[in-house]
């Protein structure tokens, strides 16, 4: 009996992680609306406020343009593994994809909503987890900072941590 209330109880607490939605505050100001962006057909997509052009889904999936999804799995990475990703990504035929900095990430959270505290409608396959910067810790060289996208809140983690990754690149 304990083992199928423990059973029953984890699948209810699956199936209600799998139904969970983003949550956005009514009467916050949206930081990042969905006009800011422009959407392109090759998974990218253009900030006209920063200039800077961002993959539309977390790195390693791929964008189908016909669906409108991102397909593919999405490794978290160390820090070195995400500066060469960066370096070799190729997308919508660009090469020169970087790592963002801290508060070129910081540049797309979207402060009115959580889980995740990014715009939906824009960018697609967001983990709830850590994403990386490029931005070492100033006393600490061996951690870098990343933002968690599902609450939106920065941190220092070690640069041997496996973590997502978003690539951006500026618009010339």
């Amino acid at each position: 009996m304990k083992t199928r209330i423990l059973f029953s109880l984890a699948v209810f607490s699956a199936s209600f992680q799998l139904a969970a939605a983003q949550t956005c505050y009514d009467g916050a100001d949206t930081t990042t609306p969905t006009t800011r962006f422009t959407l392109n057909d090759d998974g990218t997509v253009l900030d006209t406020e920063t200039g800077l052009m961002w993959q539309r889904c977390s790195y390693g999936q791929v964008y189908d343009s016909d669906t409108e999804t991102c397909a593919g799995s999405t490794p978290s990475i160390n820090w070195q593994e995400a500066l060469r990703g960066a370096e070799n990504d190729t997308t919508a035929d660009y090469d020169d994809w970087q790592v963002p900095n801290i508060k070129e990430l910081a540049s797309i959270l979207e402060h009115s909503c959580t889980e995740p505290s990014i715009n939906e409608e824009v960018f697609l396959g967001t983990k709830l987890q850590n994403y990386w910067t490029n931005t070492s810790g100033v006393s600490t060289m061996s951690s870098a900072w990343v933002y968690q996208f599902d609450s939106g809140l920065n941190s220092l983690h070690a640069k041997t941590s496996d973590v997502y990754l978003r690539l951006v690149r500026y618009e010339n």
